[in-house]
């Protein structure tokens, strides 16, 4: 299968195992960060050009979440960006799935005299994930998640690799042939997916949670990922005029909505025609989540470009 492993500065042959301390904060404590992205390579007559989209964006996230959380005070930036478009190049594919992930390194966190934390850098890209057509054209039913998020937990709001309990509640989802989980916080409002944002549609308006970062004046701090997908449709609908808005939702704005969609760098926009028994807009595909699929693809295609 082509891909490309970067693992702290050098590429590593893809048969061959990427070598990790035991000691490394990652593994001992699932001490660290990580972004998925969407790339890939444009053929040209010099060789592969590669792209990923909203690199900066993503950059910048994981950057100001190091900082955030206590990782790394001094995130190279710049550098770190270059080594994510070195090993989409390095790995030839046209669609790729980049994962950047930064963990604490191979260290202590008990020990803070042992000077500044020096994160290990692992950067892969495989082929982008193929999602079937009729994820797009039928939409899919999502569950109601078991577990609640804290809106009081600071790490909640980040990309942490922190991730069991989520993958827990796709597999149940997947297990009751439900696409996604919708996460509702300790006060019962909706957060979104397990690994995506959510929006829902309802009259003229279109409505999504306010995430880490939204202006929530009064409110408790937002347990929602700024996501770069979400960010990305928010700057497009509000410069084609379309009515936004980020508010707290509950259960039955989801219910009652008449279109609701998903958001992450891999499947980009993703409908949803079925909250466990009930149908969502009358159970078919909305024109307002085909637009916003359409504006991620032309935002795709102009990465590309």
């Amino acid at each position: 299968m082509p891909e490309a492993i970067f693992l702290n500065g050098q590429f590593i042959d893809g048969r061959e195992a990427a070598r990790l301390s035991a000691f490394d904060a990652g593994v001992q404590h699932a001490v660290g960060l990580f972004e998925t992205m969407a790339g890939g390579n444009e053929m040209t007559s010099d060789g592969p050009r590669p792209w990923v989209l909203r690199l900066g964006w993503h950059i910048e996230r994981i950057s100001e979440s190091a900082r955030a959380l206590g990782l790394s005070a001094s995130v190279r930036s710049g550098a770190l960006g270059e080594a994510v478009l070195l090993t989409v190049q390095q790995s030839g594919l046209e669609r790729a799935r980049v994962r950047l992930t930064l963990t604490g390194g191979d260290l202590s966190l008990l020990a803070p005299a042992r000077g500044p934390i020096d994160p290990t850098v692992l950067i892969v890209a495989q082929p982008a994930t193929e999602y079937p057509g009729e994820m797009f054209e039928r939409g899919v039913t999502v569950r109601i998640a078991d577990t609640r998020a804290n809106p009081l937990n600071p790490f909640e709001s980040h990309k942490t690799l922190n991730y069991w309990w989520r993958l827990s509640e796709l597999r149940r989802a997947a297990a009751a042939g439900c696409g996604e989980a919708l996460v509702l916080a300790v006060t019962n409002h909706v957060c979104g997916g397990c690994v995506s944002n959510l929006f829902v549609r309802r009259g003229d308006e279109l409505l999504t949670p306010p995430a880490r970062g939204d202006d929530t004046a009064g409110a408790l701090p937002s347990p929602v990922l700024p996501g770069v997908t979400r960010r990305l449709l928010l700057d497009a609908t509000r410069h084609e005029g379309m009515a936004v808005r980020t508010r707290l939702l509950g259960v039955n704005d989801v219910l009652d909505a008449d279109e609701v969609f998903l958001t992450n760098s891999s499947w980009g926009v993703l409908p949803v025609t079925k909250v466990e028994g009930k149908a969502i807009g009358g159970g078919a595909v909305g024109e307002t989540t085909r637009r916003l699929r359409r504006l991620w693809t032309e935002a795709i295609d102009d990465e590309r470009s």
